[in-house]
């Protein structure tokens, strides 16, 4: 065995082992050896104590003087023993003075403290156990927080394991606490005949030092790695109203739009996911997209799972009369609500994507990364949808108007004849019905419809040709479009322009909207039905939601929203960037 001096480290010594080999031993069967004792957890804990132990001692400073005041009084009786110069009484005049005396004091009063860390006392009944089982007692110090750990019981034996360590928590952050430990006590009270919850209730309404007994799991759990993953969740959640969690105050909530970070996706059923932008380091527990899917598709065969009714596509109530009754080619929009869209490639009406019939997966995560625009690529797409009342098309065109050389309007399709005042290409391509039809065969639009025996659409060349002109192009479309549209291609930014619609009471009171007085409360409450609608069925695809109070500051708030899409970074979907 090697021997090494007074200030050879524990890795030091333990590396030199094998350069100490036999040489007529089999190395391959010592390596293993000496792996298998590397591995140990004990080993890695008794170098991580000598390397603290080594340190301390280095840094620990060491008094000159346990007791300076002594030396002080030892010092004003020789001065008295003779005759003194001035210098010498003086000295003496400071050696009496009150602070000084104080600081020797001080001084003596920290010399003689001991600040060596003082343990635990281990329990009485510990030697009875430490014969038949190792027992680790660890004391943890928890504030408000959580302690950061979820515990099961095991089928089999009927322990109480800890099931899982969350990120950043108080046991992740002590080290001592591992997945598989068993617990036997939490502050000197048995816990082997209660219920989890009732020890979850235990460890989560202590404060300050919690004291635990627990035996080592026998092999130890592979470390979790630090993810990576960033999602946006498609739904909301509440912990405390799942009772399926294994534990309510270890969930995270969130609701939709936010993006999670998730730091560990080791379990199958419940992930480690931390809130950006949430200050906190702490990770907690969120489903699996897995467990979420099989959740409700089990809800979708009970029939408990929510479905929307399919928005319908009305004629103009009076808030868009001025949309529908203008002969302007570029007011499609306005003319949109008054036919319905062929929304499929084959016709007719729309189908809600929550349905049973329909063929889309559940909405639960997107994964997505941070995406920052960068200079002479090409501008992303500005979508807007707007619920009945938005009057969107009205909001585009200023925003064009204002700034016609950095936004476009993509030009629409249509079969009707050109007017003398219309110009090819500029209020509409105007192309045969024949010519017409075979474009949508050919998927080249992203919506279409008939209006007075004519066909109008938006196609997708339309807006390629706004964006290669490296301009900003702003199209409003049936939020159904969206499906077309959100490709790494255009990168869409969706804006939902929705009417702050008043309440009953707020309209017998006055109160100051945009909307026309001759609004019916009929037509009030359509439009309510219509915002919710959309935000039901199409508001996770949502980037911004933009409430119309009156068209002047809606225009600025859509101006600043627009900068700002052009330069700073947002959550987009990994596959728009991935090559």
């Amino acid at each position: 065995m090697p021997v090494g001096s007074a200030c050879t480290g524990l890795h030091e010594t333990l590396a030199l082992l094998t350069s100490q080999l036999h040489p007529d031993a089999n190395p391959d069967q010592d390596l293993l050896f000496l792996q298998d004792v590397f591995s140990e957890r004990s080993i890695a804990y008794l170098m991580k104590i000598h390397g603290k132990l080594k340190l301390y001692e280095k840094q620990s400073p060491v008094p000159v003087l346990h007791n300076a005041s002594c030396l002080v009084e030892d010092l004003a009786d020789e001065l008295h023993c003779g005759p003194m110069e001035s210098d010498e009484r003086e000295l003496l005049y400071l050696l009496n003075t009150p602070h000084l005396k104080a600081v020797l004091a001080a001084h003596d009063t920290v010399a003689q403290k001991s600040f060596d860390p003082v343990l635990p006392p281990l329990p009485e009944d510990l030697e009875e156990e430490l014969e038949e089982e190792s027992v680790k007692i660890v004391r943890l110090v928890k504030n408000k927080e959580p302690l950061g750990a979820t515990i099961r019981r095991d089928e089999v034996t009927g322990a109480v394991i800890v099931a899982r360590i969350m990120r950043g928590g108080a046991a992740d952050r002590s080290g001592l606490v591992h997945v598989g430990d068993e617990l036997r006590e939490v502050n000197g009270n048995l816990i082997i005949h209660k219920r989890p919850d009732e020890i979850s209730q235990i460890l989560s309404q202590s404060q300050g030092s919690i004291t635990l007994k627990i035996i080592p799991a026998t092999a130890e759990e592979d470390k979790l790695k630090e993810s990576r993953v960033y999602l946006r969740a498609l739904f909301d959640y509440t912990p405390f109203e799942d009772k399926a969690t294994p534990c309510q105050e270890a969930g995270l909530p969130f609701r939709r739009g936010d993006v999670l970070q998730v730091v560990s996706q080791d379990d199958a059923i419940w992930w480690q996911a931390k809130k950006v932008g949430d200050p906190s380091l702490r990770a907690a527990l969120v489903p699996s997209a897995q467990f979420q899917e099989r959740r409700l598709r089990y809800r979708r065969k009970m029939g408990t799972y929510p479905t929307a009714v399919s928005p319908k596509i009305a004629p103009c109530v009076r808030a868009d009369k001025e949309d529908c009754d203008s002969d302007r080619g570029q007011d499609i929009a306005g003319l949109r609500r008054s036919f319905r869209l062929k929304r499929d490639r084959q016709g007719g009406s729309p189908v809600d994507p929550r349905s049973p019939d329909a063929h889309t997966d559940f909405l639960i995560y997107e994964e997505v990364t941070r995406y920052q625009p960068r200079r002479g690529e090409r501008a992303r797409l500005i979508v807007l949808i707007g619920s009945l009342g938005a009057r969107i098309n009205e909001l585009k065109q200023k925003v064009i108007a204002e700034n016609p050389r950095h936004y476009g309007l993509a030009v629409p399709h249509t079969t009707r004849a050109r007017k003398s005042q219309e110009r090819e290409g500029v209020e509409y391509h105007f192309i045969t019905k024949a010519a017409f039809e075979l474009d949508v065969q050919n998927n080249k639009f992203i919506e279409f419809g008939e209006y007075k025996d004519n066909l109008y659409g938006t196609s997708l060349e339309s807006i390629r040709s706004v964006l290669d002109r490296s301009k900003v192009c702003l199209v409003d479309v049936h939020a159904e479009a969206l499906k077309s549209l959100r490709t790494a291609e255009f990168r869409p930014y969706v804006v939902f322009v929705r009417p702050r619609v008043p309440s009953s009471h707020c309209r017998r009171l006055g109160s100051t909207s945009s909307l026309s007085t001759t609004i019916t409360e009929e037509d009030l409450e359509e439009m309510r039905q219509s915002a919710e609608q959309m935000d039901d069925l199409h508001g996770h695809w949502v980037d911004y939601v933009l409430v119309k109070e009156e068209p002047a500051g809606a225009l600025l708030e859509l101006q600043g929203l627009l900068e700002r899409v052009t330069t700073e970074p947002h959550w987009v979907p990994v596959s728009w960037v991935r090559t």
